[in-house]
């Protein structure tokens, strides 16, 4: 039975004055696993569907365990696999301006809400979701840390991911002019 989604009010992105592309950005605990999958899952979603620029993606993290470094190796090879391409991608930190900079701030847990929401200045919470929320027929809540666990939690978390970010992007057709 496929999932009815509870899409997040994206409101705030059909009345956006800035010109420009829709900036999303993805964030997990350490920006190597789940975050920089979400990324490189989502850009290339946009690739396809010719929305490079109507829609940018990054990803961070919220604590700085790896700052510069490259996403997991693991992830990178359960992404090629699927045929995403997450090399190039850094870790970098969570900050406060972020919430000004992009228009959706996408948490893969609970955890990384509790930790981002403090740096979300005020009036700015409209923008910070969980990714999950844009899930259309898996039914999650969260997307689980695959870190410390072996292939299958790399393949889930990609199964989830792709998922949310199909949700995603037929929930910002209206504000990208694009067609779900």
């Amino acid at each position: 039975m496929p999932h009815t989604p509870q899409s997040p009010a994206l409101a705030h992105l059909a009345q956006r004055t800035a010109a420009g592309p829709v900036r999303i950005l993805m964030v997990c605990m350490g920006n190597i696993c789940r975050s920089p999958t979400a990324h490189g899952v989502l850009e290339k979603m946009v690739a396809d569907a010719c929305l490079a620029t109507h829609i940018t993606v990054d990803s961070a993290g919220t604590h700085g365990y790896h700052v510069g470094a490259p996403p997991d190796e693991r992830a990178q090879q359960h992404a090629a696999q699927r045929g995403y391409d997450l090399s190039a991608q850094r870790a970098r930190r969570l900050v406060a301006r972020d919430f000004e900079e992009f228009d959706l701030v996408l948490v893969m847990d609970a955890a990384n809400a509790s930790h981002a929401r403090p740096l979300c200045p005020p009036g700015q919470h409209h923008r910070l979701h969980r990714l999950t929320d844009f899930c259309t027929t898996v039914q999650a809540h969260e997307v689980p840390d695959p870190y410390y666990g072996g292939a299958a939690g790399f393949e889930q978390v990609l199964d989830i991911v792709e998922d949310a970010c199909r949700g995603l992007l037929a929930a910002l057709a209206p504000a990208t002019g694009s067609r779900p």
